[in-house]
């Protein structure tokens, strides 16, 4: 098995001539005889410089300045066979060395060698052609050319030959040139599977370990891993891995398994034939650290495809990376580490990781080595992700110190994983306490101050999820935190200023808070953003919309847009956009204005009829406008003590609380779609629903070209004479046009649990945003995000209208 594949040149024939004794001659001598016309002479020369080269590269330099491989390059086509072959020799043992190669390739000998390496050759000659094309093949161009010149077959022919070195020879070409994608496609193709397999076999460990390397690289084809399954391959790899003679080969093997662990099929295959139970059997008692690190990796490869973590699952891949974790090296529990967090995708194997692999990490929390710490933190990050038992573990584990410590090492990726867990045990309000006893605030505030975005963007996040206590934000106001939150907004990372902007939204809630944000220029800064086409997102304008103010009509008046976590609730109106310098004015304050022309006012006001009781309730004008204006009318005339004591019952009626008017045919409307649109199944079917149902409610489906001749206006203005103002309740309108029915859409909507935006367009124009999920056929392994749509409340009720296409710019009258 050790015997080294080795041997020295034949020696030309005995009968053929005798010795020519050229060892007082100089190496420009003998190249000089390389011109000889007498094949006995040229004979002897190639053999004397074969033996001169391959005392050292000093001597090949030598016979390259002397020229010899000009001659030679004539020679290895030379009729005489043994100066042929001798010949050929001289290159195979001159090609290791650099210059010799570069000169070789000048001369373009890759088509002569090939045509040497016919079956009927001499062995001879196909061990040094092949040791030659070796050599050469490093190089793409000559990759190129023997492909070209068609060398793949023959030299996966010589893998068969009964000669170690040719074999040894012909398959480290082959490895060479499978680099190339091309190459290695061809090779395949040639049915060189069989003779790698039966290589395997073979009593050097030289050619059994370029077998594995070649297997390794063209494994990672689809293709040739269903040849190497139909041809028995993955068998005799395990047999490989079985044979603790053969443990130098193991990591090798490994790594051809690896491509094969890869592919749903072949694992399938693996696992239907035992192959797999094996292979984890083997990892399980294997002691050696190189297998274990190695085979680790080979899982985390193969997981990150789901159907793949299910059959590793079905064979209880935990038990074996669990008891990885409990080596003494440390490359090994960095892997097993990386292959947890790969199989935590699989909802199964998370939650039996989960259970004993949490305590297990937590201990690697205290390791001397830092990437043992990261890989182990990054293990718990992915384990503890939407995962309340694996979250309650770490708890139970005592990991909340141990992880806020974290913060401190000083690997980046351990502090953005530590960040993220605790982020994660933060969605449960007993957890998210118990780390704020910790002191998170105080120590997230340096991470919001590192170099490195992905630290930067967990941090903010993670003030994110923390910020909803009152208590969290004054300890981070009082650490300084506030300052570097601010200045992330400048971030040119889109997740980072986008996680910094969803922080600044949280912690605006506080007034304190806030006041300090605006202080130090957080509003200019995000109003400086949501002019960039580019750096804006969705949540720097949800900042921007916290600090502006926490009321919904306003926001919609000043941007003209509501997302789908703005829940619309009773008392919100819609006044239109409102234009700049001009002040915004509360629902009590239009009441008392007196009726114009101008836009109508929309108005919600849905409270449920049991919450009704004690309440009086109007379809009429506001309470107080029409009580002032009476009180007023009747004043006149009255004595002076009367009219006192009238202007001191105005008075008091000032001072009583506001009540807007309650809107009846709105709350039918929202019980009424309560109870038809619910019970759907999918999202996708309630909005089509409600939209029919909006678009019936006021006025049906109109024809784009008779869309003029729709007298929404005349509708409105007949409904505000007969309540005597400009507040209108949304259910008193019958006919209405686009900013109509996105109201009420979006209304309902937020009543039921259908997420949509309200985005008020120009000219009248306003509509609603929903997402929703393809329901085409998904490629395997690919999670397609959700699609964003306008919803038609006007022209085709329900019809669902792609954003960004030119129906939508139409719909939007852009």
């Amino acid at each position: 098995m050790g015997k080294k594949v080795k041997k020295e040149a034949e020696p030309p024939p005995q009968d053929v001539f005798d010795p020519l004794l050229i060892e007082s001659k100089t190496p420009a001598t003998v190249v000089l005889m390389l011109s000889s016309p007498e094949a006995e002479v040229l004979a002897k020369a190639c053999d004397a410089l074969y033996k001169f080269a391959s005392k050292g590269d000093e001597n090949k330099v030598t016979l390259l300045g002397l020229g010899a491989l000009e001659h030679l390059h004539k020679l290895i086509s030379h009729e005489d066979p043994i100066v042929r072959r001798n010949a050929i020799m001289v290159f195979g043992i001159m090609a290791s060395n650099h210059d010799v190669k570069k000169l070789l390739r000048e001369l373009d000998v890759t088509n002569p060698l090939i045509s040497q390496l016919a079956p009927e050759g001499d062995v001879v000659i196909h061990e040094f052609a092949t040791l030659c094309l070796a050599h050469m093949a490093v190089e793409y161009t000559t990759k190129v050319k023997i492909f070209e010149q068609g060398g793949l077959e023959p030299l996966i022919r010589l893998l068969g030959s009964p000669d170690p070195d040719v074999q040894k020879n012909s398959l480290e070409c082959i490895y060479f040139l499978v680099q190339d994608f091309q190459n290695c496609a061809a090779v395949c193709e040639l049915n060189v599977i069989p003779p790698l397999l039966e290589l395997l076999e073979s009593e050097y460990p030289v050619i059994q370990l370029l077998a594995l390397q070649t297997l390794e690289v063209i494994s990672k084809d689809r293709e040739t891993r269903i040849i190497l399954g139909e041809n028995n391959g993955l068998n005799r790899l395990l047999k490989i891995l079985e044979t603790n003679e053969l443990s130098d080969l193991h990591v090798k093997t490994l790594a051809v398994l690896e491509n094969c662990l890869g592919d749903v099929h072949t694992l399938q295959l693996i696992q239907q034939t035992g192959g797999l139970k094996k292979l984890l059997s083997l990892l399980g008692v294997s002691t050696v650290p190189n297998i274990q690190k190695n085979a680790a990796k080979a899982i985390t490869k193969a997981a990150y495809d789901s159907e793949i973590r299910k059959i590793l699952n079905e064979e209880e891949v935990e038990k074996c990376l669990l008891n990885l974790l409990e080596t003494d090296n440390d490359e090994v529990k960095i892997a097993a580490s990386q292959a947890i967090s790969a199989m935590c995708e699989n909802v199964k194997s998370k939650r039996e990781l989960g259970l004993q692999g949490i305590p297990q990490l937590i201990k690697l929390l205290s390791s001397d080595n830092e990437e043992v710490k990261e890989a182990a933190v990054t293990a718990l990050a992915s384990l503890t992700a939407a995962s309340y038992s694996n979250a309650s573990a770490v708890i139970e584990a005592e990991g909340i110190e141990p992880l806020v410590h974290t913060l401190s090492t000083q690997r980046d990726g351990a502090i953005a994983s530590a960040v993220t867990v605790l982020t994660n045990l933060a969605t449960q309000e007993s957890f998210r306490i118990s780390i704020q006893s910790q002191g998170i605030m105080s120590t997230l505030a340096e991470p919001l101050q590192s170099s490195n975005s992905q630290v930067q963007s967990k941090a903010a996040f993670a003030v994110a999820a923390f910020g909803c206590d009152a208590v969290a934000r004054t300890e981070l106001r009082n650490a300084g935190g506030l300052g570097p939150l601010v200045e992330l907004l400048h971030s040119r990372n889109d997740e980072v200023r986008r996680n910094a902007c969803w922080a600044v939204t949280v912690c605006a809630s506080d007034e304190l808070t806030s006041v300090e944000l605006c202080s130090l220029g957080a509003l200019d800064i995000l109003e400086e953003i949501n002019l960039s086409t580019k750096r804006k997102n969705r949540f720097s304008e949800a900042a921007l919309e916290k600090l502006l103010d926490n009321n919904l009509s306003q926001k919609y008046s000043r941007l003209g847009y509501l997302s789908s976590s703005n829940i619309i609730t009773n008392g919100f109106y819609d006044c239109g956009q409102l234009k700049p310098g001009v002040k915004f004015l509360s629902l009590e304050e239009l009441s008392m204005q007196e009726l114009t022309d101008r836009r109508a006012i929309i108005f919600i006001n849905a409270k449920p009829r049991e919450d009704l009781a004690g309440e009086k309730a109007y379809d009429s004008p506001p309470a107080s406008k029409i009580g002032s204006k009476e009180k007023a009318r009747k004043g006149k005339g009255k004595k002076e003590e009367d009219k006192t004591k009238e202007v001191q019952e105005e008075i008091n009626l000032e001072k009583e609380v506001w009540l807007p008017p309650l809107d009846f045919i709105l709350m039918d409307y929202i019980k009424d779609a309560s109870k038809t649109i619910l019970p759907l199944t999918t999202t996708r079917e309630q909005v089509v629903a409600l939209a029919q149902f909006v678009a019936d409610r006021m006025g049906g489906s109109i024809e784009r070209d008779k869309l003029h001749d729709f007298s929404w206006e005349l509708h409105i203005s007949e409904i505000e004479f007969e309540l005597k103002c400009n507040i209108v309740p949304i259910g008193k309108i019958k006919k209405g046009t686009f900013y109509h029915r996105a109201l009420l859409f979006k209304v309902i909507a937020d009543r039921i649990g259908i997420g949509c935006t309200l985005v008020r367009g120009k000219y009248n124009r306003a509509w609603n945003e929903v997402k929703l999920v393809d329901d085409s056929p998904k490629r395997a392994g690919l999670l397609l995000p959700p699609q964003e749509y306008i919803v038609d409340l006007m022209f085709e009720p329900g019809f669902l209208i792609k954003q960004g296409s030119a129906k939508a710019d139409r719909y939007k009258c852009i």
